[in-house]
């Protein structure tokens, strides 16, 4: 559904913070490693978060990276929107421009709804609640 730069972010920012609850910063080999991803790609995709102000990362012993518990928990959709826009979220099913209630495609009355519940899935939930699913259920990231 999320190309995979999305993909690569959101897996990587839920292993960071599964780690940081367990007071551990994890660095770019673990993090590729564990989220199963290219090493350098990753590497690309996390400093490009740090620059975002998504996480932050120290250098050197004890470095890593972390999120800053003074910000508020990042939404996916928060996330969606940074990397890719919002079209996947806000545009039509049918890849038309301009689509609407009074110009609608062919998919608009069944797509509104599914884009809709997509829409409120990744505006509530969080990657510190996928975090803490994620330690509650013990998936693989």
């Amino acid at each position: 559904m999320f190309n995979k730069e999305t993909e690569y972010a959101l897996r990587g920012l839920v292993y960071i913070q599964v780690q940081n609850f367990k007071g551990s910063r994890p660095g770019t080999d673990e993090i590729s490693r564990e989220i199963e991803a290219p090493h350098f790609y990753t590497a690309k995709i996390l400093h490009r978060l740090v620059r975002m102000g998504f996480v932050m990362s120290l250098k050197g012993k004890g470095g890593g990276f972390f999120f800053d518990l003074g910000k508020p928990e990042l939404t996916i959709r928060e996330l969606i929107d940074a990397i890719e826009g919002n079209k996947i979220i806000t545009g039509c099913g049918f890849g038309l421009r301009n689509c609407s209630e009074s110009n609608p495609c062919p998919l608009h009355e069944k797509y509104a709804p599914i884009r809709e519940s997509i829409d409120r899935l990744v505006s509530t939930e969080t990657i510190q609640s996928l975090a803490k699913k994620y330690n509650e259920k013990s998936v693989i990231v």
